[in-house]
């Protein structure tokens, strides 16, 4: 391993490629005749097949969760600071399988993807995903990797929720669920974010109704305002207080109504810019969706317990108290229908002025607890 990359680095990783030929009905009625996943693994799984791992990632996550893919790589994978070698996953126990979720834009097959039967990139045509159709297609992944029971599957956020929804649909096939930041379903609050952040791609007239690739364009400026919308709900006022104050960017005030003047308004508008280089805006409106058609405890009329009934896995919630889009509040609602279900559930609420972001970044008190809690897997 290059000298370059840290001690607890899983160092250079290569993404693989697994395509399925078999097709995969989904719950909005349509079906993919095949796809593919865009994956990588950490770590080696061991003779008994016992020691897998999977994660799942957030709304504009993906595969790379930890390494390098060069040694020019500037930055690791986004929960490298989980994953490694010594790490809360530590690769020298587990093996770990990220993966970019069906519908995604980082390799998997998705809105950019080109449909075979017209030749032309899916766009809005791409069927509209659900959680649940995730887990069903992550069942397939584990099936080709020859896992029969994951560990653990872990994610935060929105892989969270499919943490949790992995319990509901493969009982048997999960021994361990780690819903960080999650919730069992999104608030009215939250859908309305969602909402917005949609309008803004949908209604940017390079959207083109989902066919902005066909046109050589993209809905830039619809992706920035969903970018900075998002990310101020990511963080909490204390963050942004603390991060940017009322920090001018420049010498003085201009009174007009387009200069960047604020450093908080940099910051967003440097956020909105990379984001919209790099994400898909159909994907964007996929995945937000996902979020708000979650709701497992519905199909046993809202009680979450009765949905957790069957229910094998142990389970570890974390939240985080100045986490406002996803409160420990929400988490809480997890812990104590597990609790009326009889189920095992260790909870922490970790103190931290980070806000939803928070089960992103090294805080002290939530690695100390993640790893304790890993640490007593057995494989």
């Amino acid at each position: 391993m290059p000298t370059a990359f840290p001690h607890d680095s899983v160092g250079l990783v290569t993404p693989q490629v697994v395509h399925f030929a078999e097709p995969l009905a989904l719950a909005c009625g349509r079906s993919l005749a095949d796809y593919q996943l865009m994956i990588e693994t950490y770590g080696e799984l061991n003779a008994a097949r016992t020691n897998a791992v999977l994660i799942c990632h957030a709304l504009s996550g993906h595969h790379h969760a930890a390494g390098y893919h060069s040694v020019d790589d500037r930055k690791p994978g986004w929960w490298d600071s989980c994953i490694g070698p010594g790490k809360a996953i530590d690769t020298n126990k587990f093996f770990v399988v990220s993966l970019n979720n069906l519908g995604g834009c980082n390799g998997s097959t998705g809105p950019a993807s080109i449909n075979p039967a017209t030749g032309k990139p899916f766009g809005a045509e791409f069927p509209v995903m659900t959680v649940e159709d995730w887990v069903h297609s992550q069942a397939r992944l584990a099936d080709h990797l020859g896992i029969e029971q994951w560990a653990a599957v872990v994610g935060g956020s929105l892989g969270g929720m499919q943490a949790l929804q992995w319990t509901i649909s493969y009982p048997e096939r999960v021994r361990h669920c780690l819903a960080i930041a999650s919730a069992p379903k999104l608030s009215a609050q939250n859908i309305a974010f969602n909402e917005v952040a949609r309008q803004a791609i949908l209604t940017d007239p390079d959207f083109n109704e989902g066919r902005f690739q066909e046109k050589g364009v993209i809905p830039k400026r619809g992706l920035m305002l969903a970018r900075m919308v998002g990310h101020i709900t990511y963080l909490s006022d204390d963050a942004m207080g603390e991060k940017f104050g009322r920090e001018l960017k420049t010498d003085k005030l201009n009174y007009d109504f387009y200069s960047v003047e604020f450093q908080v308004e940099s910051y967003l508008r440097y956020q909105g810019e990379e984001f919209s280089t790099r994400f898909d805006a159909n994907t964007y409106v996929l995945m937000t969706k996902a979020l708000d058609y979650f709701d497992p405890a519905a199909a046993h009329d809202g009680d979450l317990a009765k949905t957790l009934a069957n229910v094998k896995a142990d389970f570890c919630i974390m939240s985080f108290t100045t986490d406002w889009r996803f409160s420990p509040a929400r988490s809480r609602e997890i812990v104590d229908a597990l609790t009326a279900a009889r189920k095992n559930v260790s909870y922490l609420e970790i103190d931290a002025p980070q806000g939803h972001d928070a089960f992103l970044m090294p805080i002290p008190r939530y690695l100390q607890a993640f790893n304790s809690y890993m640490q007593r897997i057995k494989v």
